[in-house]
């Protein structure tokens, strides 16, 4: 394979038109562009997006065209011209259809990030077709028993397997610890990219000694039961719900931005929590860098069947705030062995411990938001990440 690829990207960013998620997918496209690859964006899921301002799914692909527009044409406007939104796999955005066609014969590498999209049938043969697990645990799960909760299973796991090789954010999936069933694949380790530089603006300014600690969340992602062996595996809902009275622990403040299903908004706030609506208030992908900036740092749990199973998995928005030196304290997954922790990035199993975390990083924080910053360059710099990630498809 030559040194400079045509790499197709998908994602889910038409589909879920808010910050959070195009930072999670388009960091990917800037980092392989910003190595001297071809890279274009192309997203495909057959399915309604949702619109975030009326609150609804809805038959128009308009918005969700336009947000990807915006976001290219406001961080990486060199790639305004390489993204393709097939809305409802019948109407062209960005580039049309002909124009796509073209890049899918000639593609080196298709990068199913989330296996967000139904391969392109026009791919060449020689095309290195790569999912991408970005929900470890779920999705072995989801192959392993087939949910028939789960809408379309059978046709989502033919689609796994028609791809050539197989990613996964489970850094631990070959531990000893890790209990997430390998369903005959080979999985090739990775994680989140993060391109620094779109980052550094917030790095340069440290928040107000006042301002809280904060989170983004979805309650719970789940539409069924998670059910292997004989044991549930929870989304994060359940999880949180260990964390649930922290704020009457401490006397710093401490914000969540939850979305999702069934979340217990009085709760949250009756225990202590400022409570706010996620998707409002990281709408775009500049209000979303905008709520990290105003956070002294992150706190957060983990999905339950991401803690359980030992996956070693590590938050995409997570690593955003390590890039944006906001310290971050979270629920440890497993990741302790694989990333350095105590400074910058703290880990906590119980509430108490999660208090003490807090606590340490506002006896230190400078200290604490510099290391930040410094484990976003050594683990999540998307130059290292992805150089790795091309030496791992090629081998």
């Amino acid at each position: 394979m030559s040194s400079k690829l045509r790499i197709i990207v998908t994602g889910l960013v038409g589909l879920y038109p808010v910050g959070g998620v195009a930072w999670d997918y388009l960091q990917y496209v800037i980092g392989l562009a910003q190595l001297g690859h071809d890279v274009y964006y192309h997203e495909d899921t057959w399915s309604w997006p949702y619109h975030p301002l009326n609150k609804t799914y809805t038959s128009e692909g308009n918005y969700s065209a336009q947000y990807i527009r915006d976001f290219f044409n406001h961080y990486a406007p060199e790639l305004l011209e390489r993204w393709h939104y097939l809305h409802l796999h019948s109407t062209s955005f960005g580039m049309n259809q002909a124009e796509f066609d073209e890049v899918a014969r000639t593609a080196d590498v298709f990068l199913n990030v989330s296996g967000a999209c139904i391969i392109p049938d026009n791919l060449s043969s020689r095309c290195v077709k790569i999912f991408l697990d970005t929900d470890p645990g779920y999705n072995q799960l989801m192959l392993s028993e087939r949910f028939d909760w789960s809408e379309n299973v059978e046709r989502w796991c033919t689609q796994v397997a028609a791809h050539d090789q197989h990613f996964t954010y489970a850094e631990n999936i070959y531990s000893t610890k890790c209990i997430i069933p390998k369903v005959d694949f080979e999985w090739k380790t990775t994680r989140m990219p993060v391109v620094m530089d779109l980052w550094e603006q917030v790095a340069r300014v440290e928040p107000p000694q006042m301002e809280a600690w904060t989170t983004v969340m979805t309650w719970n992602a789940f539409k069924g039961k998670l059910v292997y062996k004989g044991v549930e595996y929870k989304s994060k809902g359940s999880e949180f719900e260990k964390v649930l009275s922290l704020p009457q622990h401490t006397s710093v403040p401490l914000k969540v931005a939850v979305g999702g299903v069934n979340a217990p908004l009085a709760r949250l706030a009756n225990a202590g929590w400022n409570v706010v609506d996620g998707p409002t208030v990281t709408l775009t992908p500049e209000s979303y860098q905008k709520f990290i900036a105003n956070s002294r740092g992150e706190l957060s749990s983990a999905k339950h069947v991401y803690v359980a199973m030992s996956s070693g998995w590590f938050s995409c928005r997570s690593a955003c705030y390590l890039a944006g030196a906001r310290p971050v304290v979270v629920q440890d997954t497993g990741f302790t062995e694989v990333f350095p922790v105590g400074e910058g990035l703290l880990t906590f199993k119980t509430q108490e411990e999660a208090v003490a975390a807090i606590h340490n990083v506002e006896a230190n924080y400078t200290l604490h938001a510099k290391t930040a910053r410094d484990i976003a360059y050594e683990y999540f710099d998307s130059e290292k990440v992805l150089r790795n990630f091309i030496e791992k498809v090629n081998h």
